[in-house]
């Protein structure tokens, strides 16, 4: 499977260097014109169809970056933000969000840990990777999400982890092929 992978465009936290995780918020008009400019950038890739987050500022970029395409398009809740509980809506440079930030299998107090996110979004990988084995898909998410994508097919130090980081609407490609499951086999 030939994957592609964007984080959503740019909103008003993002522009306030606000923390969004699970927050539900739109596009500003920036992310409205970056969006635009991906399906410019795009145009000519072919694509399959498009997975996105259910949440509505990677359902917009979605839908902006495939308008006219005709494309297949599923929203899946493994991609949508991971949980940042108590820093919702705070500094993205306050101290304790960047303290848990470091701290992998530590939750997010109210919310989630890098582990047990990546845990749904390698599992999202393997199983859209097995279902589309021939296709090219595009994959609308969140800079969390990009971080922990990037990490299943590059090892990274827990620095180069911490410091990862994906702009808004901006496109990297990655292939993934796994073998097919064999009847009642789990891993």
């Amino acid at each position: 499977m030939k994957l592609y992978v964007t984080r959503h465009g740019e909103t008003a936290w993002n522009r306030e260097n606000i923390v969004c995780g699970v927050t539900d918020i739109p596009l500003n008009e920036t992310g409205m014109e970056q969006a635009k400019a991906t399906a410019q950038k795009l145009r000519d890739t072919p694509l399959d169809r498009v997975i996105v987050s259910p949440l509505l500022r990677a359902r917009q970029t979605a839908a902006l970056i495939s308008q006219g395409r005709g494309l297949p398009m599923t929203i899946d809740p493994r991609i949508r933000e991971q949980n940042y509980g108590i820093y919702e809506g705070a500094s993205r440079f306050d101290e304790g969000f960047l303290n848990n930030k470091k701290s992998f299998a530590v939750r997010y107090p109210g919310g989630e840990s890098q582990m047990s996110t990546a845990v749904r979004v390698y599992t999202f990988l393997e199983e859209t990777a097995r279902a589309f084995p021939e296709e090219s898909v595009l994959v609308v998410c969140h800079g969390g999400i990009c971080r922990i994508i990037e990490s299943y097919f590059h090892n990274m130090t827990n620095q180069e982890f911490f410091q990862f980081n994906m702009g808004n609407c901006e496109v990297r490609e990655y292939e993934l092929n796994l073998p097919p499951r064999k009847e009642g086999e789990t891993w």
